[in-house]
């Protein structure tokens, strides 16, 4: 698959890139897509909640009434679940909720979705943006002149570039990332995905 370069003008700069088909050619496995969108927001989860038992709530241990008569539902000290104020029965404890998922699986996952966004010409190729200060304006404008600025964008770059980070960073629609870093979730989670023309060859070695 071979996809046109453009510049900051949104012009065609008469270069082609390859996309390998190995990456972006394969037939989609939606399955193995979900398992690693669920992975990635599995291990986001802190898991930090907790409510207090009958154990753990302060109060007499004293027994408040007789144990039949009553009336009602029999019950031991203040700290039974079954008065206001008392411990909650099989509350939320912390746990982790983060699993395992195969290499190979992880790899054609993120294969399906660049071949998802590759078969719904949602992908653009840019030359690389070599910003001299940060500037949300310059970065504003480069995405409208590719005509994409109403549009949920992932930029990927080959390497680290702080001023394009900083300039993308206010943009509540932008998402920039690392080729190496590049996971499901966030190509999923895109309308457009923007390579830089550096980091094609790095995504085509995914």
């Amino acid at each position: 698959m071979e996809l046109s370069v453009f510049n900051k003008e949104g012009k065609d700069t008469g270069r082609k890139v390859v996309l390998n088909d190995d990456v972006f050619g394969i037939e989609p496995n939606d399955h193995v897509i979900y398992l690693a969108v669920k992975q990635y927001l599995a291990n986001q989860r802190q898991g930090t909640h907790k409510s207090k038992e009958r154990s753990e709530i302060s109060g007499s241990t004293r027994k408040l009434g007789r144990q039949k008569g009553g009336g009602g539902a029999r019950r031991g000290d203040i700290n039974s679940p079954v008065l206001i104020g008392g411990g909650r029965v099989f509350g939320p404890v912390p746990r982790d909720y983060s699993f395992k998922l195969n290499k190979k699986v992880k790899s054609l996952a993120r294969k399906s979705a660049l071949s998802t966004k590759a078969a719904e010409n949602a992908i653009v190729v840019i030359e690389d943006l070599n910003l001299e200060t940060p500037s949300t304006k310059t970065f504003v404008n480069v995405v409208k002149n590719l005509q994409i600025d109403d549009k949920k964008l992932l930029l990927v770059l080959n390497s680290q570039n702080k001023n394009v980070l900083l300039s993308a960073r206010n943009l509540k629609n932008v998402n920039v990332m690392e080729a190496a870093d590049l996971n499901t979730y966030a190509v999923m989670n895109s309308k457009t995905l923007v390579l830089s023309e550096s980091a094609v060859e790095s995504v085509n070695n995914l």
